[in-house]
């Protein structure tokens, strides 16, 4: 029975560790949701000869699965059967807003709450929520499907089905996307309950089937009355809820195909600015963690390597325009190549595609990025405050980084390119002279101590 389970967690663990590494920045154990073991109350049950069970008080488990049906969230969802199993408790509701399932058996999962000894009920919401393609077929092993007012479901995915034992594909329904009313009317869905507690009070007295055989009839409402004489209802079970905990809502974040989508582009973005800036600081920390979130999300994801190729082009033909200090014939193939990847990223799938905006967003980013970006960058790291160049030579700056024989260099509180002769290198710190301008280029040597081979001697006597 924990077989399922078990598949989900290995392919949950293998990864938890890169995620949990993110959790270090800032993240305090402290925001982990408190336990609900506390608030267990034993369950108390009557059998009675119709072969239904009247269960009182031992509370109702509510599980939240938003997003994709990835292994946090199967993990989550098989784990919350476990323990209503062992609590015996009344109901397992499952409050479910997903598109679809990925990294993950449908099969093997709807099975399971077909399995359970408790009764499960789906509640589609709230308004505005779905359940499509591997999460309908998921939903439809439960006890009882409800729905929002305004939530949808559909069209179920058969994929599950194909070439596997199963209930075929006629228990998947429906096969189009439909809303509470329709699924209502189609008998896809039981109820149509507008918010969670709508759903517990109304199911006070009916009787709903267990997965696993027999049937349950509810009692989750105490009727009294008040000062006044009116008549209360409320929830007389104790209500447990459970969510995904920190570590898992950051894996499942980064499995969000829009998530790692932008880290994947950004990280490398990021490592690409810090190549031109010089150095390693914080942008080359931050790309770093970005492309690693992105790898992380993709492992399960169903990548296309022409959507990284293409991506990966895109970029490289920006930096050559970059290098070449314009925009041209590169920067435009950048631009295509870039769209195209990130469109086709995913194969063309309508479900985990990045959403246009985010697409649009991405791609202009970039392009002012490297344009504007980077381009000011590097005229204000190689610039001169002086018109002209001539004027520098003589005058003293210092080494940013070694010159050995190339490098950086600080003259006049502008950086410059550097060289210098292989036979006197200048360390990062030291005094430096400039000796001749190429260009953008300095010829410099050391302060003091400086020796000039016959290259050097040739090229001075030439300009002379």
């Amino acid at each position: 029975m924990r077989e399922v389970s078990r598949t989900a967690l290995r392919r949950f663990g293998a990864h938890r560790a890169v995620a949990l590494l993110f959790l270090a920045f800032g993240v305090a154990a402290a925001m982990t949701e408190p336990s609900t073991a506390a608030n267990r109350v034993p369950a108390r049950a009557e059998r009675v000869p119709a072969g239904i069970v009247i269960v009182d008080r031992p509370g109702i488990d509510v599980v939240q699965i938003e997003g994709l049906i990835d292994p946090p969230n199967a993990s989550l969802l098989l784990d919350s059967i476990d323990d209503a199993e062992a609590r015996e408790s009344t109901l397992l509701v499952v409050q479910l807003d997903s598109g679809g399932a990925v990294d993950v058996d449908p099969v093997a999962i709807r099975d399971r709450i077909r399995q359970s000894s408790v009764p499960i009920v789906v509640w589609i919401g709230p308004a505005g929520a779905g359940a499509r393609g591997a999460a309908a077929y998921i939903a439809s092993g439960a006890s009882l499907v409800s729905m929002a007012t305004n939530a949808k479901i559909g069209p179920c995915d058969t994929a599950p089905l194909d070439g596997r034992d199963g209930d075929g594909p006629e228990a998947c329904e429906p096969a189009r996307r439909v809303n509470a009313a329709e699924a209502n009317a189609a008998g896809v869905a039981g109820r149509i309950d507008a918010s969670l507690r709508n759903l517990l009070t109304d199911l006070h007295g009916e009787t709903i089937a267990i997965p696993s055989g027999g049937q349950v009839e509810l009692s989750t409402v105490a009727v009294s009355k008040d000062t006044g004489g009116k008549t209360v209802r409320q929830l007389n079970q104790d209500l447990r809820f459970t969510k995904l905990d920190i570590g898992g809502q950051v894996l499942h974040t980064l499995n969000a195909p829009w998530v790692a989508y932008f880290l994947f582009v950004a990280g490398l973005a990021l490592m690409v600015f810090e190549f031109y800036a010089a150095s390693i600081g914080a942008a080359a920390v931050v790309g770093v963690i970005a492309f690693t979130g992105a790898c992380v999300g993709f492992s399960h994801l169903p990548v296309t390597w022409w959507g990284i190729a293409l991506i990966t082009v895109g970029l490289v033909g920006l930096t050559v325009d970059l290098q070449a200090g314009g925009v041209g014939f590169w920067s435009a193939v950048g631009v295509v190549a870039l769209t195209g990847g990130s469109v086709t990223l995913y194969g063309g799938s309508s479900r985990l595609d990045p959403p246009w905006w985010t697409i649009l967003l991405v791609v202009v980013g970039c392009v002012l990025l490297w344009v504007g970006g980077m381009s000011a960058m590097l005229r204000t790291r190689f610039s001169t405050p002086t018109v002209g160049r001539e004027g520098v030579i003589g005058e003293v700056g210092v080494a940013e980084v070694d010159v050995d024989p190339e490098g950086v260099v600080r003259l006049r509180d502008a950086l410059w390119k550097a060289r210098t002769n292989r036979t006197t290198p200048i360390k990062a710190g030291e005094a430096m002279r400039v000796v001749a301008v190429e260009g953008l280029v300095l010829e410099v040597e050391p302060e003091a101590g400086g020796a000039i081979d016959y290259r050097a001697r040739a090229r001075r006597h030439g300009k002379r």
